[in-house]
């Protein structure tokens, strides 16, 4: 059997290194906003490129504080209208209701699966204030565009960056324009532990170069106090654990390395799958995707499942039901989005990770021009 994600492998080789971080912390008699959530904070703000990095508990959480914070910031006030493409994760959507915005569905781009400018361009009036733009997939969202409408229609822009940690963008000439971190007033991750950079268990983060914006959003994430015991803002409790940042924080070093990887298992996947049957995934430029999943396109899914799961090949589907069709949105389930429908009718996410051997690969590829 080849799993779709074998997270003890990918964790293995951190086992020794996880070990000692755990008596570094029982030992230390400081469990809550401690230094290891400072350091890691510290080191992941450096490696976005941004000013400031505050770890929350979790990716929802990091992108409804953005939001919250914005609020309080009086850049954005409740029932503002947050575009956000129709295709996410249902957590993105989540995000803007929880902070009392309204979210407006945007159909994708049908290559790329991400916000598609023009459609979105045609959505904005004047109660429209965010676009949320969710790099997914791990392939980063089309973000000079995207910039060019937020700067004409005077727009936050604003990062879901919970698939794409790594994702770089460069100018023709080899320099870096910014990463899935830094190309937005603020992004927010999610360290899942399925993650391309995943914890052992829920953390997140938003990253930001807004002063204002970091220190609003460390307030909100513990209860929003200003300072022991005196509460400025309606918080909540969402703090990065001190564990769990030092587990991020012995992984980091390693994760351009395992984004390299990726890439190389995507490369062979496109290249040598050749089955007219099959859509792969449109690659828009090598180093902005870091494929934190590998997601094909076929009419009749089903039967490809079937054939995957005969041949021990393991898969998932991201996402069965799109976001407009679940029942947690009554609201949104009028809209018709016939793009988004297709794609969550037809998406199969194939084997991806870092410790996938050469064999595996070789075999997925064998199973899929079989079908």
């Amino acid at each position: 059997m080849i799993p779709f994600l074998d997270l003890k492998k990918i964790n293995k080789p951190f086992e020794k290194q996880f070990k000692a971080s755990f008596q570094d912390f029982l030992n230390s008699g400081y469990y809550v906003l401690g230094k290891s959530v400072e350091n890691f904070e510290s080191e992941f703000a450096e490696y976005c490129g941004t000013k400031h990095c505050i770890g929350t508990g979790n990716g929802l959480d990091a992108l409804t504080l953005i939001l919250r914070g914005y609020t309080e910031l009086g850049k954005l006030k409740k029932g503002d209208k947050v575009i956000v493409a129709a295709n996410t994760y249902i957590a993105t959507i989540l995000a803007i209701k929880n902070a009392g915005l309204k979210p407006v569905l945007v159909e994708p781009d049908e290559k790329t699966f991400n916000l598609d400018p023009e459609k979105t361009l045609e959505k904005i009036d004047d109660s429209v204030k965010a676009i949320l733009a969710t790099h997914l997939y791990g392939q980063l969202a089309d973000m000079e565009s995207l910039q060019k409408i937020a700067n004409k229609h005077n727009l936050l822009l604003i990062s879901d960056a919970a698939q794409a940690h790594g994702a770089k963008r460069f100018s023709p000439s080899g320099k870096l324009k910014g990463t899935a971190g830094s190309l937005t007033d603020a992004a927010g991750f999610s360290f899942y532990p399925s993650k391309n950079l995943g914890a052992l268990g829920d953390a997140g983060a938003v990253t930001t170069d807004d002063p204002d914006l970091a220190k609003i959003v460390s307030q909100l994430r513990n209860y929003g106090t200003s300072s022991k015991y005196k509460n400025e803002f309606a918080g909540v409790n969402s703090r990065l654990d001190e564990l769990q940042a030092k587990f991020l924080s012995v992984k980091l070093p390693f994760l351009d390395e395992h984004n390299s990887r990726r890439r190389k298992i995507a490369e062979r996947y496109l290249s040598e799958i050749q089955n007219d049957k099959i859509n792969l995934p449109f690659l828009t430029e090598k180093s902005a995707h870091v494929f934190h999943l590998f997601v094909a396109r076929v009419k009749n899914r089903e039967k490809l499942c079937e054939h995957l799961e005969k041949n021990d090949i393991g898969y998932l589907v991201h996402y069965p039901v799109p976001p407009h069709r679940q029942k947690a949105l009554p609201e949104l389930q009028h809209l018709q989005l016939p793009l988004t429908e297709k794609i969550h009718a037809q998406v199969v996410s194939l084997p991806m990770s870092p410790v996938l051997t050469a064999e595996q690969v070789s075999r997925v590829i064998e199973v899929v021009n079989a079908f």
